[in-house]
């Protein structure tokens, strides 16, 4: 891949104060607000380092979580599990831009890291606008004259057009963090150098971003096969003129997916056999799992694929030289129904091809498994790996190539 952004390796950062955006949203225990999953903290602490042992001053912004929602907090504990893994310290100021955080800024000596509260605090930060009018924030001016570089690494967030992710890049020289600039190349190079035959695995509870996908990937032929799970398969199978039983279309049409219907007919009717479905689900009677052929789906809620599914499935992903995955098969948090997405990462694990884990939940069932390192690559962004997927640009990376120019 042709690299237009800049990385850490076109400036020289000692004695230079660095604003880093990293995405270390992490699962919180909503009663004790311990931080359950420090995989994203882990993650960007390469980039946290190597800037702070090239002898930058390291301001780092962050988010956690939204307003409204229960693990909507402060960062302190983030910035105690940051220097745990660091093993370096990481000061903390509970407050974005006011003059205890500029404070704060100002009195950083060479090497030395601070984390900056929970950006989401700022309520212009929920709001989608271009760099230029983000680079007129209050958090945007207020923080621009004290630093001498912007870095985002915050892959998992590049799909957004947001104050931090995309203002600073236009008034201070911007680049990629590793996780940033690892990402892209890993995902784009795979996008681009395509081996077939090549699988899709598309599941998960957000059809909208999947079919996306899958009008890409087959359109411009990436895709030799697109393997369906979830309420993805539901729609292709309702779609294909399947009767899935009343209460699974209300679902479908209750999450406002009812235009995928249509969607998906299209793609089968425009790609035939590359679109597959599901040959069998599983429903729960009694407590218990109960596969059922396809072709006698009843008026049951759907919470997995069934076991036919699962082995045909296995065997074109053991046939594939690439195989891209986004979203888990069923209800995998219900021992009945993890079947079909813990044996789909089993046979990724065990394959022999190039095997792409989009981010999310799939990502996450990946590690709870102790697949990762049987993969090719697991992405930290699952909004942000699949919008690639679906041929869209990221805002962020187009304002890091913006600054470029």
């Amino acid at each position: 891949m042709s690299r237009n952004f800049n990385t850490i390796d076109d400036f020289d950062v000692e004695n230079k104060t660095v604003l880093v955006r990293v995405d270390v949203n992490s699962p919180v225990d909503p009663s004790s607000g311990i931080i359950l999953d420090d995989t994203r903290l882990k993650l960007h602490a390469r980039t946290i380092k190597e800037l702070s042992k090239k002898g930058a001053r390291v301001v780092i912004l962050a988010h956690q979580s939204r307003p409204g929602k229960k693990d909507f907090t402060t960062l302190s504990q983030h910035a105690e599990a940051l220097s745990d893994i660091l093993n370096l310290r990481v000061k903390y100021v509970d407050s974005i831009f006011s003059k205890s955080a500029k404070d704060a800024i100002a009195d950083l000596k060479p090497h030395e890291i601070l984390l900056l509260e929970n950006v989401r605090f700022f309520s212009e930060e929920s709001l989608s606008r271009s760099p230029l009018e983000q680079s007129k924030t209050i958090l945007v001016r207020e923080l621009t004259p004290l630093i001498d570089y912007f870095v985002n690494d915050a892959f998992a967030a590049a799909h957004r057009s947001q104050a931090s992710l995309v203002g600073f890049t236009v008034n201070t020289p911007s680049a990629a963090g590793r996780v940033m600039e690892e990402e892209l190349t890993i995902i784009q190079d795979a996008l681009d150098n395509v081996r077939h035959p090549c699988v899709f695995l598309l599941g998960g509870m957000k059809p909208e971003d999947s079919i996306e996908v899958m009008e890409n990937v087959l359109s411009n032929g990436t895709a030799d096969s697109i393997l369906t799970t979830g309420i993805v398969a539901n729609i292709v199978l309702w779609a294909a003129g399947v009767d899935i039983g009343q209460v699974n279309k209300d679902f479908i049409v209750k999450r406002g997916y009812k235009d995928m219907v249509a969607k998906s007919k299209y793609l089968i009717e425009r790609f035939g056999d590359k679109v597959k479905y599901p040959l069998d689900i599983a429903v729960e009677r009694n407590n218990e799992r109960v596969d059922i052929d396809f072709k006698e789906i009843p008026n049951e809620s759907i919470f997995d694929i069934g076991v036919k599914t699962i082995n045909y499935y296995a065997g074109e992903i053991r046939n594939a030289k690439t195989i891209f995955a986004n979203g888990p098969a069923g209800v995998f948090e219900d021992p009945n129904f993890a079947i079909g997405t813990e044996d789909l990462i089993n046979a990724i694990a065990s394959s022999d091809g190039f095997s792409l884990i989009g981010g999310g939940h799939i990502a996450a069932a990946t590690a709870g498994l102790g697949c990762e390192d049987q993969m090719s690559h697991v992405s930290s962004g699952g909004g942000a790996c699949i919008s690639m997927l679906a041929g869209k640009k990221l805002a962020a990376v187009e304002a890091l190539k913006e600054n470029k120019d």
